[in-house]
């Protein structure tokens, strides 16, 4: 099995875990809020930080299997060749924002709430933990632009 297949895998089953735990999560939310009559402290904090988590690795996903929205107006018109070097260019633009906003960005985040101590009210975890996959996430997007680039 080659690299990307892998990662993709991984990334696929670590989102497939995140979406059941936030299910169950929620299910309990309600359970404890309707049934038992107490609301939970904690499951409104949970089902934040794991739809973080969903929406940013799903980027990295979607961004991997090339299904992220796209306008595909001038590509569709251009010649085949013409196509490749839009893509190119798109591919290279895609890398220089993950790199500046997702993967420096986002350590600049984590660094920054790291050093403030900074942790959640209710789950008392750091919130540099939580913000950890916005750059993995990023360098997941530019591997996976990278790979595509040496493809074409």
């Amino acid at each position: 099995m080659k690299l990307r297949e892998k990662i993709d895998k991984i990334l696929s089953n670590t989102l497939i875990v995140i979406m059941a735990v936030m299910v169950v999560n929620v299910l309990w939310q309600v359970f404890t809020r309707f049934i038992v009559g107490v609301p939970s402290s904690f499951t409104d904090e949970l089902a934040r930080y794991l739809m973080i988590w969903i929406g940013i690795l799903g980027a990295a996903y979607v961004s991997g299997r090339n299904m992220h929205v796209a306008i595909d107006v001038l590509p569709t018109r251009a010649s085949p060749e013409n196509q490749k070097k839009i893509m190119r260019v798109v591919y290279i633009i895609i890398i220089l924002f993950s790199i500046t906003a997702l993967v420096i960005g986002g350590f600049r985040l984590v660094y920054i709430s790291y050093l403030l101590g900074q942790s959640s009210p209710a789950l008392q975890i750091p919130l540099a933990f939580v913000y950890m996959v916005i750059p993995i996430s990023g360098i997941l997007i530019i591997y996976y632009k990278i790979s595509d680039l040496l493809k074409k």
